[in-house]
């Protein structure tokens, strides 16, 4: 027997037999559906002899046959009537369990999410793709058309959706574009660390969506549900068709609060915080500039992250701050990171351990936060050491900046481009779909081995908009992607290390040494940081201008 589980109440498995009947009862099942009409085989029992054998063991049957290839809405019906007046749980079966998979799917399209849909299924090992625009479409057979139809179609209004497509504007004229994406408000998410150091105002980092979206692209003001790559078609909420010959996926990552438990519940208040969302921010600098003393940590999930340093810059600048009006005597900081190393790319470490010297903050590695309490100020990690058992962790806390657990948006991890880990599956060169030829991604949401940051975005635009002209104009791809990215660590109030690198943590400085070292704190890289990279994001980078941004060349073979 292969049995599979889709929820607490619902099993699928292939044909089973009627000697299978008295297992099947020993694991707990108190029903069965046969969804197999009889006679489909020549190696399966009939209905009426699994029946016989399973009352014989104490379990209900019931028979809902199913044509394969033909689902009916009607078939939907009848399951999910028969799954009402069964004891749970269940077992369905049919010639492999797609069937029964497929008409659990339909009869929750009303109450579940697609996602949770998709990945419920293809965790028991069976693919929904062919009837997720059903799904969509609330359990029911929409009518086979296309609501829309565009020459390249971008999924994600972020820095990386809008950037490209402003870049494939300023190489060509004539194309149809459509932006999909449901938000009105664009963010300068590397505003945020400023904002929660108080060098920035909130509202600085904020712009309408439709201000940026690049005039003569058409904005879709929609969720995206679903993918039909083989179609290339893109389903919406709503179960809207959007039809395309080329689609760039860019809708960023998801940061996943709910992970830790009672996380949610205490944020924005009891002394936790995160500047990882725009309206919490705020409240950092809030806690820090009127803490003088007790105990803060600043935590660091599991990669990957977007923006790797982001978690040790709110620690350094806070550490700034306390060092500068006094209290750092006063108050224990304390780094909780879930790896084992500062950074990563160990040319810049140096410089970084001097300022944790310099703040007197403790490196806790291998602690991963769990759980929070907030009216108790107590934290849980999990400290999990190489070669050492898990232990978990009591810890007290006054203040606390948390940085989440991040994953692929639920829409693409269930999704065919995505890969075992659910990020969109790309060449990390040319940044194409590894098995579609007409889909290209960028941004957080893709899988090469590269930082999340927005510098990197903007450097991948460009590529990605050169290697989607070339293929329209039937050529091979003809820009490729280095893995740049940038993380301007904030280490004091007037001072950042630029870092700068790419694949393989090779260093990838954009200025001459003699004006800024990287590897070191510079007055120079803050400047570039506050005064002129926003300006760079709002009037360069969203508008094609691409500025340090030239695409390398595919070198010939």
């Amino acid at each position: 027997m292969d049995l599979r589980a889709i929820n607490a109440t619902l099993s699928v498995s292939p044909q089973i037999l009627a000697s299978d009947l008295q297992k099947i009862a020993d694991q707990g099942y108190r029903a069965v559906i046969c969804n197999r009409p009889d006679g489909e085989g020549a190696d399966q029992p009939t209905f009426e002899e699994i029946e016989a054998a399973a009352k014989a063991v104490g379990l209900e049957a019931r028979y809902v046959p199913v044509v394969a290839g033909k689902v009916q809405d009607a078939d939907a019906d009848a399951f999910a009537a028969t799954m009402d007046e069964l004891p749970k749980p269940v077992l369905a079966y049919c010639r492999t369990g797609t069937r029964s998979a497929t008409l659990w799917s339909l009869t929750q399209a009303k109450t579940l999410s697609v996602a949770d849909i998709l990945a419920a299924t293809k965790s028991a090992g069976y693919d929904m793709a062919g009837v997720v625009r059903r799904i969509v479409n609330g359990g029911k057979t929409p009518t086979d058309r296309a609501d829309a139809s565009y020459d390249v179609v971008i999924v994600g209004a972020g820095a990386a959706g809008i950037a490209v497509a402003a870049s494939i504007q300023s190489r060509t004229t004539g194309l149809d574009i459509a932006i999909i994406d449901p938000a009105d408000i664009h963010y300068y998410q590397p505003g945020w660390t400023m904002v929660g150091g108080g060098i920035f105002d909130a509202q600085s980092t904020a712009k309408t969506m439709a201000s940026l979206i690049p005039r003569g692209v058409h904005w879709i003001k929609s969720a995206v549900a679903a993918f039909e790559p083989k179609d290339s078609a893109v389903i919406l909420d709503g179960c809207r068709v959007v039809k395309y010959q080329r689609l760039i996926v860019c809708p960023g990552l998801k940061l996943d609060w709910h992970k830790v438990d009672g996380l949610v519940e205490t944020l924005g208040k009891n002394g936790v915080t995160s500047n990882y969302r725009y309206d919490l921010a705020p409240y950092t600098w809030e806690l820090v500039s009127n803490m003088t003393l007790g105990r803060a940590l600043f935590t660091q999930p599991p990669m990957p992250i977007k923006c790797a340093g982001a978690p040790q810059k709110a620690m350094y600048l806070s550490g700034d701050h306390w060092l500068r009006n006094g209290s750092l005597p006063n108050i224990d900081i304390q780094f909780m990171n879930a790896g084992g190393v500062l950074f990563g790319i160990k040319d810049y470490v140096p410089a970084l351990e001097e300022y944790v010297k310099k703040y007197d903050a403790d490196l806790n590695f291998f602690h991963n936060l769990v759980a929070v309490d907030g009216p108790s100020k107590t934290a849980w990690f999990d400290v999990a050491k190489p070669d050492t058992a898990v232990e978990r962790i009591a810890v007290e806390f006054d203040m606390m900046h948390v940085t989440p657990p991040q994953s692929a948006p639920d829409f693409i991890r269930v999704s065919p481009l995505a890969d075992a880990a659910g990020w969109v599956d790309v060449d990390q060169a040319t940044l194409r779909h590894a098995e579609y030829d007409n889909i290209w991604s960028l941004g957080d949401v893709m899988n090469a081995p590269n930082a999340k940051t927005a510098a990197a975005a903007r450097m991948q635009a460009p590529v990605v908009a050169d290697n989607v002209i070339a293929d329209i104009n039937g050529k091979s791809a003809v820009a490729q992607y280095n893995g740049y990215g940038s993380c301007p660590l904030t280490v004091e109030r007037g001072k950042i290390v630029l870092a700068e690198f790419g694949y393989g943590g090779t260093l990838l400085p954009s200025f001459p040494k003699w004006m800024i070292d990287g590897t070191k704190p510079t007055r120079a890289a803050w400047l570039l940081k506050e005064k002129i990279l926003p300006p760079v994001y709002w009037k360069a980078m969203l508008r094609g201008r691409e500025w340090l941004a030239k695409p390398e060349k595919v070198s010939a073979s």
